[in-house]
């Protein structure tokens, strides 16, 4: 058997014949989530590659008329299963995001009438856009094929962590092309583009950057591209607009075989002549800091041509990532959900350094990664819940190199501030709280990261002291953020209670008693904003009165994001029994919990929301948004588990099916996908900075978790069926568990968890 060893990344991966039986990579299809409200990207990448290289079916501009584009919305992947047309491969994309940016350096290849704009959807022949059809396209790990008809041009996709690699089979002609757009993004619009440079360097290779202001405000991306062949000629078309001042550069022709080229927005075409089934490769590398080091990278990671060899040690690299758990499931389906999940959740956060360790800092200086891993693309306020929890079991190494990376984020913060949403050397603050503290707790509690905890302690402090920032001032002082004054104020305060007490865990860690007690004492916060006569969190004004309009079921307005009161009233992951108790006690807060999964929540308080449609709700609770994804595992403290178990099982089924359209909401960078392994599994963090997991209903036969430290965690299910969604009786190495909950050590010290699962209750 023919083997083919290749170095990606440092690491040299053998690749020889696939074997007949299917392998974890085998399960996975990047196309589920494309559609409707998924946002994902059906493209190729490696495990948490900095280059994530996909197809673009649309242009549409963030605004029109000076206003925000509601339908550009569609666009935050890039991709969208409906759309019939292709306008090009562009090399970074974020996964399940509600905003965006990126769509960096798109490379169309086109034959005929050279056409330098996209063109519309309606009329693909006015533009170098393509028709496709869902016939002729396949999405694998790692690769990504597409047949463009209308150039009868196969294009083919793979990547290393920093190269993109496509593969261009033309037809024969004399009019072949290869367009490079470097004026394309997602969430486009006129001005975004600050700067682009490109050097030609010789008939094969091409060096440049492009600067861009959008959500991250200072992003520059360097690149290096090469061409397997000589191309006949080029050319550029600059879009920018008349300026007073021209420069002397006019004395040259800079439209046709120009080699210096610069401006803010500019397309270029390269031709090539080519016969029938000729094969055109293109290789392109970015890198955050110099056109030097993208080209260093592109020859450390592909300095060959053989795209196959790339794209199966890339599909072998996702299969060893995704061997990390081994599964049996009831169906096929199940175990396509299980490892595309899995895949999903390694998309990101992604390597944000070179091949050499420099990276470019929140400073906008350049640094090197001293014996760790810098990562970017921190969505914190989604992935603080299951994501980086998830990690700390199944990649604790790269868990620890991203509590390094935020650290370092910190020590470049003119601001003394942890990530908020952490994005190519910028922070875009999207979203409330100051969630890296989770992380960094759950991390540290957990003895994920061992570097210094003292700095990360005084990091997080830092950030929470921060008065200026998003009404932590007023919180300060009053307990409470206000509503006069904060439009999110109630989701703030629930929010920023949980952080501190998470620094109390880091504190108590530390033995540092003072600090413990004020920030245990700031996580009772939550409880100002509490109204007991309505039995609702409610937003509450400066003169510490509660708002007077205001409806429970509205989540426009009502003083929290991406919610409603009665979903973010259970917000307090930190301290559910001190809820229950300000709820009226267990029984009336089971009941409260039954309203919830049960009522009728009205069109109109979504029907114009964007990033939640029916779908993903369940009576009032909103599995699409990440705020609620603890509430189901809420049964277990008021003595009905039997319940947590129903409800897991039911939003593992329905918010999650194996079809472009099969996931609930945004997966949100790999949150809503983690939080599926986790309920697979048959346990959940509801409170990461604890050390405990709640039990659920797990949904596979067996699943055994390979762990880094060599110990094996065993999960099974015994009786395991479609209708056998509860859990009669629970065993941890073959004794009987009496509590609702697996510790962090059970699972990392190795052993059995088994489930005994039944078609009905155990109420006892």
């Amino acid at each position: 058997m023919t083997r083919i060893s290749i170095l990606i990344a440092g690491v040299v991966l053998t690749c020889g014949a696939v074997s007949a039986q299917k392998r974890p990579v085998d399960y996975v299809n990047p196309l589920i989530g494309t559609a409707r409200m998924g946002h994902t990207f059906p493209g190729a990448t490696v495990p948490f590659g900095s280059v994530q290289l996909s197809p673009e079916t649309d242009t549409l501009s963030y605004e029109v008329d000076g206003a925000y584009n509601k339908d550009v919305y569609r666009y935050c992947a890039g991709y969208q299963y409906e759309d019939k047309s292709i306008v090009g491969f562009s090399h970074t994309h974020f996964s399940g995001t509600g905003h965006s940016d990126l769509g960096d350096f798109l490379i169309m290849p086109t034959v005929g009438e050279l056409k330098l704009n996209p063109g519309t959807a309606d009329d693909t022949q006015s533009g170098y856009r393509s028709k496709f059809s869902h016939d002729r396209e396949v999405s694998e790990a790692n690769y990504y094929k597409v047949m463009l008809d209308d150039y009868n041009i196969t294009a083919e996709l793979t990547t290393s962590e920093r190269v993109g690699f496509h593969r261009y089979t033309f037809p024969k002609t004399a009019d072949a092309h290869v367009v490079f757009d470097l004026k394309a993004g997602i969430y486009n619009y006129d001005g975004k583009n600050v700067w682009t440079f490109v050097r030609v360097v010789n008939d094969t290779l091409i060096t440049g950057y492009r600067q861009t202001s959008g959500w991250a405000r200072t992003r520059t991306v360097y690149f290096a591209m090469t061409f397997s062949k000589p191309f006949t000629s080029y050319g550029r078309k600059s879009y920018d607009k008349p300026q007073a001042y021209k420069g002397f550069w006019r004395k040259f022709n800079q439209e046709k075989n120009f080699a210096d080229l610069a401006g803010r927005d500019l397309t270029m075409y390269f031709d090539f002549d080519t016969r029938e089934n000729d094969e055109v490769l293109v290789k392109l590398a970015l890198s955050p800091v110099s056109q030097q080091n993208a080209l260093a990278n592109l020859n450390h990671e592909i300095p060959h041509w053989n795209f196959d060899s790339v794209k199966a040690a890339g599909q072998d690299w996702w299969n060893n990532e995704l061997s990390k758990i081994d599964i049996e499931t009831i169906s096929e389906d199940d175990k396509v959900n299980f490892y595309t999940s899995m895949y999903h959740t390694f998309l990101g956060p992604t390597v944000y350094m070179d091949a050499n360790g420099q990276y470019r800092g929140l400073d906008q200086e350049n640094h090197v990664a001293d014996g760790f891993v810098n990562y970017t693309t921190f969505s914190l306020w989604d992935t603080f819940r299951a994501l980086h929890p998830y990690f700390n079991i199944v990649q604790p190494r790269r868990n620890a190199d991203m509590v390094t990376s935020m650290l370092a984020h910190y020590d470049q913060s003119v601001l003394n501030m942890l990530p908020i949403w952490s994005h190519y050397a910028n922070d875009n603050w999207c979203m409330s709280g100051y969630h890296a503290v989770s992380v960094i707790a759950d991390a540290i509690v957990k003895g994920v990261y061992t570097g210094d905890a003292e700095k990360a302690l005084e990091a997080c402090i830092a950030t929470s002291n921060r008065v200026d920032y998003e009404g932590i001032g007023e919180y300060i002082h009053k307990g409470y953020i206000p509503a006069d004054l904060n439009s999110t104020s109630v989701s703030s305060t629930l929010e920023y209670a949980y952080d501190d007490w998470c620094i109390a865990q880091i504190a108590k860690k530390l033995g540092k008693e003072e600090v413990y007690q004020e920030y245990m004492e700031r996580a009772g916060n939550w409880k100002n904003v509490f109204d007991e006569r309505i039995g609702f969190m409610r937003p509450k004004n400066s003169d510490g009165e509660f708002v007077k309009d205001f409806d429970v079921l509205d989540t426009h307005g009502q003083g929290f994001i991406e919610g409603n009161s009665w979903n973010y009233s259970l917000f307090i992951p930190h301290d559910p029994n001190a809820l229950i108790t300000l709820h009226g006690g267990k029984e009336k807060f089971a009941g409260y919990l039954d309203s919830l999964f049960t009522m009728e929540l009205p069109d109109k308080y979504f029907e114009n929301t964007e990033d939640i449609s029916r779908d993903g709700i369940i009576g009032n609770y909103v599995h699409g948004n990440e705020p609620s994804h603890h509430v189901a595992y809420l049964y277990n403290y008021v003595g009905q588990p039997w319940k947590t178990q129903k409800q897991v099982r039911y939003i593992l089924n329905e918010m999650y099916q194996a079809r472009p359209d099969g996931l609930g909401g945004n997966d949100d960078c790999g949150q809503m996908s983690a939080w599926y392994i986790f309920g697979a599994l048959g346990f959940y963090p509801i409170s990461p900075g604890a050390l405990t997991y709640d039990l659920g209903s797990p949904l596979i036969k067996r699943a055994e978790l390979n762990l880094e430290n060599g110990n094996t965690f065993t999960v099974v299910a015994t009786n395991q069926s479609p209708d056998h969604v509860y859990v009669s009786r629970v065993l941890l190495n073959g004794t009987p568990l009496k509590r609702h909950y697996i510790t962090h050590k059970e699972i990392m010290g190795g052993g059995v968890l088994e489930f005994v699962m039944s078609k009905k209750p155990n109420k006892k």
